[in-house]
């Protein structure tokens, strides 16, 4: 009967498994990520602090990978699967489905953690769901910019943090140089997106992915915070989509000027980089 039930609900299309895996990832992602800041926030710190939040992240995203890494790639973020088409990494016929995956994790893991925290969320505001305010509660589920930043200096935040993401995912699987452990990569990617969190986020909460921002925005604007979710910080809801995009490719860039392009793959002998050839009879 198992057998029959998996064979009938078994999906053979390789872009269908793909949406899957990237939703599955993406919502794992996420559920860790949001239910952090929601602890924090509606705890009033009591729950944590923002270390905890940048551990959720990487914990999200570390177990996000294992789900979705040996089917999709567990890219887990728009800006890294649109830099994989421009550089021919993947076919452009795959994006609408990776980005459809993505949207659909992040949507729905917002969904449950607005369920989640319902009643805490309700016992904080009053019922009054703000943007901005005492008791804003937005930022718990999208990025908003810190009152002092500036919009070209929180677009600049965004754009560094995602290059520093994208070089550090390049050197972790970098096979011709130092690359990591086969089995680490995962967790080294979710110490990767700490660290971004712990050097990086005052400014703008580190998005460095569209689909981390924008559909838990859109989420909140149906779930009663309104349009005010797209108005607020100078309108900043683009700039978590664009800036993480032109990060992504610069730190593409930067990885290959610097060390790619001037690197050859190790020798089949198994020498070390630098070490003569010794033979020996």
């Amino acid at each position: 009967m198992l057998e029959k039930i998996q064979k009938a609900l078994t999906i053979h299309s390789s872009t269908i498994r793909e949406l899957l895996a990237e939703a599955l990832g993406m919502f794992i992602l996420m559920v860790f990520g949001l239910s952090s800041v929601a602890q924090v926030v509606l705890g009033r710190g009591d729950f944590g602090q923002h270390l905890s939040v940048n551990l959720g992240f990487a914990i999200g995203v570390t177990l996000g990978i294992h789900a979705a890494g040996g089917i999709s790639g567990a890219h887990l973020n728009a800006a890294i699967t649109l830099t994989h088409c421009i550089l021919g990494n993947l076919p452009w016929r795959k994006l609408p489905a990776y980005l459809i995956g993505q949207f659909l994790g992040s949507f729905t893991a917002a969904a449950t953690v607005f369920g989640l925290y319902y009643d805490a969320l309700y016992d904080y505001t009053k019922g009054n769901l703000t943007v901005t305010g005492p008791t804003a509660t937005a930022s718990i589920f999208a990025t908003y910019p810190a009152p002092c930043v500036s919009l070209p200096g929180g677009f600049f935040t965004e754009f560094m943090a995602t290059a520093m993401l994208l070089v550090g995912i390049l050197i972790i699987h970098d096979e011709k140089n130092n690359g990591a452990l086969k089995g680490t990569q995962a967790l080294l990617t979710g110490i990767l997106v700490l660290g971004i969190g712990l050097g990086m986020g005052l400014n703008t909460g580190y998005a460095i992915n569209p689909s981390r921002d924008l559909p838990p925005r859109v989420f909140t604007a149906i779930a009663g915070w309104g349009m005010d979710v797209f108005t607020a910080g100078h309108h900043w809801w683009w700039v978590p989509l664009t800036a993480p995009i032109l990060g992504s490719l610069a730190g593409v860039l930067i990885h290959k000027l610097f060390i790619d392009f001037h690197n050859q793959p190790v020798l089949e002998s198994g020498n070390e980089k630098g070490q003569p050839v010794v033979e020996s009879s």
